[in-house]
């Protein structure tokens, strides 16, 4: 069944427009509404409405998802939104500053993803040509699990082999040889640093 797009004078929806007009499936709202990101009243008949300005929490929701945010920071945001009224662009405003320190660190990390994904991440594998060099025999796995020189990067190939809080005589120490001096297989780009 097909729900018909409310018109623009109708200030609550029914679930199942605020799903249409959405694109988000009517068991997804009430789960938003579950853990608080959204709020409809009953009708007399038990039925859901929802005003309007729920659409708009609805697409911040999704838009933040979409980047990330866990849904717990979406709800504590949108709980200082006003309740009684439409909220304003000074409103949402307030709201989109609470998440820009968050957001642009999430573009730096990803542009370090991007900008370093054809190079050695520290992750441990050493299977990309300059692993050895980098990472000799996974020496970064001693700082913890995971990709760590992607999550230590400030941003891309400008950084790479700096850590944020590293001392500067740190950053400019010579890589160890892989291969122990003895042999000259790593500079020809071999993978692995027992040869």
């Amino acid at each position: 069944m097909t729900v018909a797009r409310p018109a623009y004078h109708v200030t609550e929806l029914t679930v199942g427009q605020l799903s249409a007009r959405s694109g988000v499936a009517v068991t997804a709202l009430h789960f938003y509404e579950s853990k608080g990101l959204i709020k409809s009243r009953r009708t007399p008949g038990n039925q859901r409405r929802y005003t309007r300005d729920t659409l708009r929490r609805i697409s911040v929701i999704r838009v933040a998802q979409r980047m990330g945010i866990p849904l717990s920071t979406v709800r504590d945001a949108l709980a200082e939104l006003p309740e009684e009224r439409t909220p304003t662009r000074e409103d949402w405003a307030r709201l989109s500053q609470r998440w820009r320190a968050d957001l642009n660190e999430r573009i730096e990390q990803l542009l370090a993803l991007r900008d370093g994904l054809e190079d050695c991440i520290g992750c441990g594998c050493l299977s990309v040509r300059d692993c050895p060099l980098t990472n000799p025999y996974d020496e970064l796995g001693e700082e913890g699990p995971g990709p760590r020189r992607l999550l230590r990067e400030p941003t891309g190939a400008a950084a790479r082999g700096r850590t944020r809080n590293a001392p500067a005589a740190e950053a400019t120490a010579p890589v160890a040889d892989p291969c122990g001096g003895v042999s000259t297989s790593c500079q020809g780009g071999a993978t692995d640093p027992t040869d």
